[in-house]
């Protein structure tokens, strides 16, 4: 088929590209039993919420991007993008062209030292997961994560582009449309970014708060008591320090007619712990703030038990 005396190809409305690139999806579907997962906008806000936003500045924050970016977001706004998958360190899509091309984008895992130091940064900053993910975030706490160079988002240099299309350029409009697709899918699941590049979110917890949560929690009047150590021993599996003993009672002697000078008192010397409880008080502190959200869930339910009635007589 001819394309013409200058060799551009012939026009293809974006309805006609939808429809034949959902031919395409049907055949892809069948064969490798997959489902599509298209890139979906409400209007033409690429993204709504915190960290959709922060990735798509993140994108336009580099000049690397600058010339390409645009005619990617028109992409996404008329619905090219078919299909998007994220996975850890890798991210796969079907765009719409005048065929149907196959793009992979390759980034690299964030680097450890990076991330311990985004860790110490946040430590006591951010109280919750949900607080987290839903971008509840303090100033402070939001500069350290959407910073450039040093934040979570990933930087040119640890991006690999590639695209099934002619076009000579890395980042062509099919991959630029691809990278504001990550946007709007972090939009609905924020914990991709974290599965993107091979972190947990909850690192970023502060357990000393998830301890104290659970503290308030089972501690308040009205709900199920706090947790004792041979309960959370049973639950955990863990064998907790006991509580240290007081020192026993002084008993004074019934008065005597001929009261006898009390002898001087004798010092005892501390005993000093024994390793084992050493080792089981470290224990007991670490399992605390390791477990807590478990702990908080199970006296939730339990407080929400109703007691068994007493048997009358």
């Amino acid at each position: 088929m001819s394309w013409g005396s200058l060799g551009w190809r012939p026009y293809v409305s974006v309805g006609e590209r939808r429809a034949k690139a959902a031919r395409e999806l049907s055949k892809l579907a069948r064969k490798t039993g997959r489902a599509a997962s298209p890139v979906v906008l409400d209007g033409r806000k690429i993204a709504a919420t915190f960290w959709g936003k922060a990735w798509c500045d993140n994108l336009e924050a580099y000049s690397d991007f600058a010339n390409r970016l645009p005619r990617g977001r028109t992409y996404v706004r008329n619905g090219s993008v078919v299909d998007l998958q994220i996975n850890k360190g890798n991210v796969t899509a079907l765009v719409s062209g005048s065929e149907l091309y196959k793009i992979e984008i390759k980034i690299k895992p964030l680097p450890p030292a990076l991330w311990k130091s985004i860790q110490t940064e946040c430590a006591g900053k951010i109280d919750s997961l949900m607080e987290l993910l839903q971008g509840k975030l303090s100033s402070a706490v939001m500069q350290i994560v959407t910073r450039h160079e040093r934040g979570l988002f990933p930087t040119p240099k640890e991006i690999d582009l590639d695209c099934s299309c002619p076009d000579w350029a890395d980042l062509c409009k099919h991959v630029a449309a691809s990278l504001y697709g990550v946007g709007a899918k972090l939009d609905q699941n924020p914990a991709l970014l974290f599965l993107l590049r091979g972190v947990e979110a909850a690192d970023l917890i502060s357990k000393a708060s998830a301890a104290e949560a659970v503290r308030q929690t089972t501690g308040k009047a009205g709900t199920a008591p706090a947790m004792s150590d041979s309960e959370v021993s049973d639950v955990f599996g863990i064998e907790l320090a006991p509580a240290s003993a007081s020192s026993a009672p002084t008993v004074e002697s019934p008065a005597s007619p001929s009261p006898t000078p009390a002898p001087a008192p004798t010092r005892v010397p501390k005993r000093k712990a024994s390793r084992k409880q050493k080792v089981q008080r470290r224990l007991s502190l670490a399992a605390r703030a390791r477990m807590a959200a478990a702990m908080k869930a199970r006296w939730s339910k339990l407080s929400r038990t109703p007691k068994a009635k007493v048997a009358k007589k």
